[in-house]
């Protein structure tokens, strides 16, 4: 039972795992801290990635968080793993959210202090985004996640502008690296179009996402889903 006026946030978690329920269910168990509930968890097999939201108390939802960073980086090897979902990590992005009583800055902070447990208990290299950024050319989430998991592994050991935050400097061998952050709610939902062909879909997030010139607030990007193209 939560008190009234007592702090809560959210934490939205995606790994790089949609495929394995199994291997799913073993990482949204380790999750389980007092003080912390689930809210939702999906799976994806075309993106091969799987989402869950938890919420409660900030330093419970934290401490979930990083222990399931650590169980993600037991049962996912990315040098095995493909999907069409851009992705650096095992536990790819851990973004928290302010609900009640808890601000954005402190969920920044928050997210300092969870980024550096995960590298000290796990050795996963952490990047901070949005308004957990440590460097303005890490605000946005897709500058942090150029070239994915492959392009940049190579990248930090030629370029030391690409590093990590936190840990370091070469990503862990087989879980990477994760993008820590903090931000405001996010709405996210797949648009099916009748065209197959990805290209349009492609040309049309680059219309409407923010970092192409389009609409404030709106991140996009198009792949090939089921056989299908999707913004």
């Amino acid at each position: 039972m939560v008190e009234v006026g007592s702090p809560i946030i959210e934490c939205v978690p995606n790994f790089s795992e949609g495929v394995s329920p199994e291997k799913v269910r073993a990482i949204v168990s380790a999750m389980k801290v007092e003080g912390v509930s689930l809210l939702d968890y999906s799976l994806d097999n075309d993106h091969n990635r799987s989402v869950v939201t938890i919420a409660g108390a900030p330093e419970a939802v934290a401490e979930a968080a990083i222990r399931a960073a650590g169980k993600a980086a037991e049962l996912i090897d990315l040098t095995r793993q493909e999907g069409v979902h851009p992705r650096i990590g095992a536990a790819d992005v851990i973004p928290f959210v302010p609900v009640a009583n808890y601000a954005l800055p402190q969920c920044a902070m928050l997210a300092r202090q969870a980024g550096q447990q995960i590298w000290l208990r796990y050795g996963i290299p952490v990047y901070f985004y949005e308004a957990a950024a440590a460097r303005p050319d890490r605000v946005n989430l897709e500058d942090v996640r150029r070239g994915q998991f492959e392009g940049l592994r190579d990248a930090v050991r030629k370029d030391a502008a690409r590093r990590p935050d936190i840990g370091g400097p070469e990503l862990h061998a087989t879980a990477g690296a994760s993008a820590v952050g903090a931000r405001k709610f996010l709405i996210a939902y797949n648009i099916y179009l009748h065209d197959p062909d990805v290209a349009i879909a492609r040309a049309i997030a680059k219309e409407i996402r923010a970092s192409g010139g389009g609409m404030h607030g709106i991140k996009a990007m198009g792949v090939l889903a089921q056989g299908r193209a999707q913004v």
